[in-house]
């Protein structure tokens, strides 16, 4: 796969180009400067970007904004704080915080591989190959393994998301999220809930029992769900 580098600072484009090396991502091209890399992005088509988040003057979500048509997008850098507002750009397939190692660096690397496998299938799968999803709770950022959510809430302005662990409450929708969630494993059910399918345990009229959570499903959603089970 070919992929650019995009960092102001020339130390972290050295560190991602020797990463590189001991992977299959071919580096075509590195900028200092994020106009640069979309005057080369104009004539020339590249699989993957490597893009810090903070540049001067042009930052690297003001980068993904300008692109019509984007690469996968793995953002560097060494602010925590940005990791939720990362994933609400669909090109966006990993978080990788400085100093980047090579363990983690093989990672995302392997997710690469899994995403650009499926996007030439389905683009809607995407989001399927994300294990975890980060949430902002209590002005904390806050790692959620996907397959531990239970379920999810509609509470007005916000949402509360349930593991068999912990509840978390998050200012965000419905929509939002169900977006970032794989759809094999998630479904919604009701205006107000989504499930993890491989959670329930049984379904009796117009309610799911996901562990000891009772949940109602909606007429128009339950021949779906029904559908959707593997039924004797």
């Amino acid at each position: 796969m070919n992929c650019i580098i995009i960092d102001d600072d020339a130390s972290a484009r050295l560190i991602i180009r020797q990463l590189c090396k001991q992977t299959k991502l071919k580096v075509k091209e590195e900028f200092s400067s994020a106009i640069d890399a979309i005057k080369y992005l104009n004539s020339n088509s590249i699989e993957v970007i490597f893009l810090d988040i903070h540049m001067p003057t042009f930052s690297g979500f003001d980068f993904i904004k300008t692109l019509k048509i984007s690469p996968q997008i793995i953002l560097t850098t060494s602010d925590k704080t940005f990791a939720l507002e990362a994933f609400e750009y669909d090109s966006v397939v990993d978080y990788l915080l400085k100093p980047i190692k090579l363990e983690r660096f093989l990672k995302t690397t392997a997710k690469l591989c899994k995403t650009s496998t499926n996007k030439n299938v389905n683009e809607s799968l995407i989001v399927e190959n994300k294990d975890f999803i980060f949430v902002h709770v209590d002005k904390r950022l806050v790692k959620i393994d996907v397959p531990e959510i239970l379920l999810i809430e509609a509470k007005g302005d916000y949402i509360k998301i349930k593991t068999a662990k912990k509840n978390y409450i998050v200012h965000s929708t419905l929509k939002k999220i169900e977006e970032k969630l794989p759809l094999q494993m998630f479904m919604r059910i009701h205006r107000s809930y989504i499930i993890n399918t491989s959670k329930i345990i049984d379904i009796e009229d117009n309610t799911v029992l996901i562990e000891k959570h009772v949940v109602p499903i909606s007429r128009s959603h339950k021949s779906k769900l029904m559908e959707k089970l593997n039924l004797l």
